[in-house]
């Protein structure tokens, strides 16, 4: 019965020769995977996409003729197809790969540095992203409301304590939801967030920069020791962990080396585990779209210690995997659509208390 379920029909599009060779190789590792095909330009890739009809597409960025993403935007206009961007470890690299989630793109992984000898740590999460992305619904460009090119900003707070703290977790689409999320947020907000996204080192820089230009809030990647304020999202460095801490001098956040949880360093576990144990009910912990599962047991933490529990909704999802776990296991107080995330986290944070809804089915709004 396995042999006759349907494969995801692959199309591998890159200018290395090398690439396009391993690539495939890497994919034979799962039985479910078929590569159907592969381009060595953005061209040749249009032409396959008739031809094969292949389900999702890896697409190199760095093309001669025909770039990744002029390549990009032609796919989404013609016939949108889930696209996972395969991207050079660099500045430049992660620059032109934020501009392909922009426009659309599913996800990404990074080309190693020795692609001859360390593709192994590529394969899985290959694999498992190409298995995420046949299911998952297109992201199209504009789908989301864009944000103000030139936010205004006002300056740090002297107090250095927020009414709230809000701990997001988030992977696959990530990035472009907390672009619509925190562009809704006003200079005011009377929160602090700590974000932990599943991101390479190298991206998560460069990822708080973008969010700061296009949002009111104050926007950094986060160092050990940066005080909690309100106003002031920090967001986890990759390959670290993120936790909060409160001290008599102030709330701060502390980095670490340890080793991964849940696959994943930052693991969102790691962050929602502290925000439990250190803030209780003056926390706010919400768990979006990204595969897999983590964060649902931090969820439950926060839960337990008294802390405000949402879930973002499946049709606001890219990804549905990490909150569907927490609501599964009872974690998650609230479910929230994407679109009224921003407006939900403003009046809880105004509120001077709050009594969660007793056991039960999780409270929805705007599904």
């Amino acid at each position: 019965m396995n042999q006759q379920a349907k494969k995801v029909r692959v199309l591998v599009v890159d200018d290395s020769a090398l690439m396009r060779k391993l690539i495939p190789q890497m994919l034979e590792a799962s039985p479910s995977i078929e590569v159907v095909g592969t381009a060595m330009d953005g061209t040749f890739c249009l032409k396959k996409i008739e031809e094969l009809h292949p389900d999702v597409i890896t697409l190199d960025l760095q093309m001669p003729g025909m770039n990744g993403i002029d390549t990009l935007k032609e796919i989404m206009r013609r016939n949108p197809l889930p696209v996972i961007v395969v991207s050079s470890h660099s500045t430049e690299g992660a620059s032109v790969t934020f501009k392909a989630l922009g426009l659309g793109a599913f996800d990404f992984v990074t080309k190693p540095q020795d692609a001859t000898t360390h593709m192994g740590d590529t394969e899985s999460e290959l694999i498992a992203k190409i298995k995420a992305a046949a299911e998952c619904k297109v992201v199209r460009p504009g789908r989301l409301m864009g944000a103000p090119a030139r936010p205004e900003k006002i300056s740090a707070r002297k107090s250095p304590r927020p009414t709230k703290l809000i701990a997001i977790g988030i992977s696959t689409g990530g990035p472009q939801a907390l672009e619509f999320l925190l562009a809704q947020l006003p200079p005011d907000f009377p929160g602090s967030i700590v974000i932990v996204q599943h991101m390479p080192e190298g991206f998560t820089d460069m990822f708080a920069r973008r969010l700061d230009e296009i949002c009111s809030l104050r926007v950094k990647e986060a160092q050990s020791g940066d005080i909690l304020q309100a106003g002031r999202v920090l967001v986890c460095p990759g390959s670290r962990h993120i936790r909060v801490k409160r001290l008599t001098m102030g709330d701060v956040v502390v980095l670490s080396d340890e080793a991964r949880v849940n696959g994943h360093r930052p693991s969102v576990d790691v962050l929602f585990g502290s925000v439990g144990e250190e803030f209780g009910k003056d926390a706010i912990a919400l768990l979006m779209t990204g595969m897999g599962d983590d964060g649902a047991e931090g969820l439950g933490a926060v839960k337990k210690a008294g802390g405000i529990t949402i879930a973002q909704s499946e049709d606001s999802c890219v990804v549905f995997g990490m909150p569907k776990a927490a609501i599964e296991r009872g974690y998650a107080t609230r479910v929230v659509a994407l679109e009224v995330l921003a407006s939900t986290l403003q009046a809880l944070c105004s509120r001077e208390e709050f009594d969660p809804p007793r056991a039960g089915k999780a409270v929805r709004a705007g599904s």
